[in-house]
């Protein structure tokens, strides 16, 4: 049966409404392009409904997470809520949540399609110490292409105070990753597929196939230095970036 990409976003936004973010007549059978097809589809929705979109995820960029969930090419995803550096969250308000230690990179101009490294860096007018705060919705590594579909994960962002880009080598930013005072993790910029910049350059060409582009102004999460870990009632997160800066999260006990 030809796929309508406008039945499909209408079942999963349907199903979403249920809090069924996995629709299981969806497993199976839909190419990663249908799924992100289904995704922006649903993020028009929301924006039409009076959400506002940020910016975008890259994820599955570092070698650890791509083992993690078993893929091994980058994915994207859009943003729709970003929070502050402190923010504590309630026990209740997640769904299995987890966090990823990134940067953030803000762009002060439009790019598409075809860009390079030199023209990304021109591009960023400051970069967030930041954590990527995910939701297991569903099986992500036996159903990738329907994980896509429900936006990758995605469910907010937490920000540090932003620094300008200047002379910074990304690649070679290093963090550590404390949970609940103890180090769980360190990472360094080049696990990000190269460097971080090499996120955007991939977004800018990924999006070009669905007709968008990065616009102004908005935020780009690059992906995670590291495995993505689990947040449990009580825990408290803090992720050190040299030279960037630091960002905390909690969750109630």
């Amino acid at each position: 049966m030809p796929f309508d990409e406008q039945a499909a976003i209408g079942e999963f936004w349907d199903a979403r409404a249920r809090g069924e973010y996995f629709p299981p007549q969806w497993f199976d059978r839909l190419t990663l392009d249908q799924a992100y097809r289904i995704q922006l589809g649903i993020i028009a929705r929301r924006v039409a409904a009076g959400e506002r979109q940020v910016g975008w995820k890259v994820g599955l960029t570092a070698e650890p997470i791509q083992q993690q969930f078993g893929f091994h090419e980058p994915v994207f995803g859009c943003i729709l809520d970003s929070r502050s550096s402190g923010h504590v969250f309630r026990r209740d308000e997640l769904i299995r949540p987890g966090f990823e230690p990134e940067l953030c990179l803000r762009v002060d101009q439009a790019l598409s399609g075809e860009v390079d490294a030199a023209t990304v860096r021109g591009a960023i007018d400051a970069v967030y110490p930041a954590l990527e705060i995910i939701e297991t919705r569903g099986d992500l590594s036996a159903q990738i292409a329907v994980a896509m579909a429900d936006n990758a994960q995605q469910k907010t962002v937490v920000l540090g105070n932003p620094v300008a880009l200047g002379g910074l080598a990304l690649d070679e930013v290093a963090a550590t990753v404390r949970i609940n005072g103890n180090t769980a993790a360190t990472g360094r910029g080049d696990a990000v597929i190269g460097n971080p910049l090499n996120s955007v350059i991939w977004l800018a060409r990924k999006l070009q196939q669905f007709g968008r582009d990065i616009q102004a102004g908005e935020i780009i999460m690059s992906g995670s230095f590291t495995r993505q870990f689990p947040i449990e009632p009580g825990d408290r997160v803090e992720v050190d970036f040299v030279g960037v800066g630091g960002v905390r999260t909690a969750m109630l006990g």
